[in-house]
């Protein structure tokens, strides 16, 4: 039997007049097609988004060598082949090559009356709901391959510049933006809960002796490892209880973010864009046939958008200059823009879009909105945060120079209210051997939005965590 090759290896092939070669190749069917000679199946292996036509002669009267109706019937959108053939030069139009089937054998059928990607134009909320499913279409093969190269390509931009790969925990006692809206991990019988005697819930008795939840950040891990490997950056799922049922969240996403020893907010910001520029460039290079079809079908600007940024240099501006762009520019916001207040996303796209035409970083916001670990500016209003605005998106990145001076964090952290029980081990770090130091965190679909113009965060990964939602 022949060794079967992937179909991505085949498609892209220019044969001779003549020129043939034996394969075999596997996959599922997209489409058949065909008269009561002939079927033409379109077979998709994932490996890329084109399809491979396979020729497959029927059994008539003229030709008792063909392929029985029995075998036909079984061959359905959907149904898994193996396909051993002669690979010849395609005499129609939009492809290269076909196979001129010698053998079938079906795997796996898919019966047509419940199969629920037997018709094309399904809308991607229909999609969303089968999700076990819809990776077998081309918009979500696209997605998911685009997935793979930009986690890929995050790898190797860090591993370049000689970056530690640091796994920081998933199940953590800390809540690393004080923000409370945490997944509570524990092994107690919620129908029969130990309590102390004043009635509270007695968490000696749990798993980990205490009170544990789903990490919404690796930060604060991270830093640690920055502190003694200069240079670190984490990479995984986190998580989120806020119920929150828009295109723009999800309860369950990963996470990039690095945290470098020794770098000021100017070196964040260079890293920053460095990145974001590899991270496209990397899209563009290596993914150009999905991001065509993704171009096609969904965002006719989504190519030239990814070229645009790897050729301007982002515009760095105060949260002040923002403010004062915004309020000159008689736009109408739904939320009107004053000193002070927390940027929302039609502020940000306007930056963007409309005035810079091109990415933004914007740094030092008021001390009040932004978490505690942020450093603190001379003016003691403002700290060196740093938000990383792209079009269509919004915020994309958000970081800053942490404060590494022991007096000024300890404050900060008493006026957010966070007890010092659960915070000694990061106070340590800025007792023994502080040094000024910087990250950012990448929202990674944010990211993936952005690379493959799809506009619900549900749509760029595998099996999205939502709201009355954990199906999968």
């Amino acid at each position: 039997m022949l060794k079967h090759v992937e179909i991505k290896s085949l498609v892209s092939l220019s044969l001779a007049e003549g020129e043939t070669r034996n394969v075999c190749v596997k996959g599922w069917v997209r489409t058949k097609r065909g008269n009561k000679n002939v079927a033409f199946i379109a077979l998709n292996d994932g490996t890329c988004v084109q399809s491979l036509q396979v020729v497959a002669e029927l059994q008539t009267e003229e030709n008792s060598n063909g392929f029985s109706d029995e075998l036909m019937k079984k061959i359905n959108t959907g149904a898994c082949l193996c396909v051993e053939g002669v690979l010849v030069k395609s005499m129609g139009k939009g492809q290269n090559v076909e196979i001129q089937a010698k053998n079938i054998e079906v795997y796996g059928q898919a019966d047509p009356e419940s199969y629920p990607l037997q018709k094309k134009g399904h809308s991607l909320e229909f999609l969303r709901e089968i999700a076990h499913l819809r990776p077998r279409t081309n918009t979500f093969g696209c997605v998911l391959r685009l997935r793979h190269e930009m986690a890929y390509a995050l790898h190797k931009f860090y591993h370049e510049r000689g970056f530690v790969y640091l796994h920081t925990p998933i199940i953590t006692g800390s809540d690393c933006e004080g923000a409370g809206e945490m997944f509570q991990v524990s092994t107690l019988e919620l129908e029969n809960l130990p309590r102390t005697p004043q009635g509270t819930i007695d968490y000696s008795k749990d798993f980990f002796g205490k009170p544990t939840k789903l990490t919404v950040s690796g930060q604060l891990e991270g830093e640690l490892g920055a502190m003694a490997l200069s240079k670190i950056y984490t990479f995984g799922p986190t998580f989120r209880a806020e119920n929150s049922n828009t295109p723009r969240h999800l309860a369950e996403f990963w996470m990039n973010e690095p945290e470098m020893a020794f770098y000021e907010i100017e070196d964040n910001m260079d890293l920053a864009e460095d990145f974001l520029k590899h991270l496209t460039a990397h899209a563009l290079e290596h993914c150009m046939d999905d991001l065509r079809f993704l171009n096609d079908m969904y965002d006719k600007e989504l190519i030239s958008r990814l070229e645009h940024v790897g050729k301007m240099h982002f515009e760095r501006i105060t949260y002040t200059q923002a403010v004062d762009v915004l309020k000159a520019s008689n736009a109408k916001f739904d939320y009107p823009v004053e000193w002070g207040m927390d940027l929302q996303s039609e502020h940000e796209r306007y930056l963007v879009e409309k005035h810079y035409k091109k990415p933004v970083i914007i740094t030092d916001y008021p001390k009040d909105i932004k978490a505690f670990y942020m450093k603190q500016n001379a003016d003691g209003k403002t700290v060196r945060g740093m938000d990383v605005l792209f079009p269509q998106i919004g915020e994309i990145i958000g970081g800053s120079q942490r404060e590494e001076d022991l007096e000024k964090l300890q404050r900060r952290i008493n006026e957010c209210h966070i007890p010092d029980k659960d915070m000694w081990w990061y106070l340590d770090t800025r007792r023994f051997g502080t040094a000024p130091h910087s990250g950012f965190g990448l929202g990674f679909e944010r990211l993936l939005l952005f690379v493959t113009g799809m506009t619900n965060i549900r749509d760029v990964i595998p099996f999205p965590r939502f709201p009355q939602n954990a199906e999968f």
